[in-house]
């Protein structure tokens, strides 16, 4: 399990006095947390290792986010540190799609849908998002799609 992968690389971040990294680790650790404690009031049942690669997910956009404005703002060294957090933070979310097999994928959607315009583009992204939730870069998904049904 992810959760558990988590757990011992901070044991071994702290044994190795790596002071980032087990900041890092600590903060993802301290998310996870909080969507436990969100999910405890919600009637969803979801598998442990899609809650904790969600908030992977997110954290992970968030850091590129920020990379992307610290960079135009002229800050490297803010960006360099949310770069080094995004290192430890892609370590443990699974493989994403590639662009090919998320074309692949969108196009079976279409198939058994029968999705042909734009109108069609929330039915065909969320079947998209409940098939491949946990390894979809939605940003990349979203601009197939649309390519897909225009």
């Amino acid at each position: 399990m992810i959760r558990d992968d988590i757990k011992t690389a901070t044991v071994q971040a702290m044994k190795g006095g790596d002071k980032d990294r087990t900041a890092t680790l600590r903060q993802i650790a301290a998310k996870i947390k909080d969507r436990d404690i969100e999910m405890r009031t919600s009637e969803k049942q979801v598998d442990d290792d899609e809650l904790v690669t969600g908030v992977l997910q997110k954290m992970a956009k968030q850091r590129r986010e920020s990379i992307e404005m610290y960079e135009s703002g002229g800050r490297t060294e803010l960006a360099e540190k949310e770069k080094a957090e995004l290192a430890v933070i892609e370590e443990f979310l699974p493989q994403m799609m590639s662009e090919e097999e998320v074309k692949a994928a969108i196009q079976t959607i279409k198939a058994e849908t029968g999705a042909s315009g734009m109108k069609d583009m929330g039915a065909v992204m969320g079947e998209l998002k409940k098939r491949h939730g946990a390894v979809l870069d939605g940003k990349m998904a979203s601009g197939l799609v649309k390519q897909s049904l225009s």
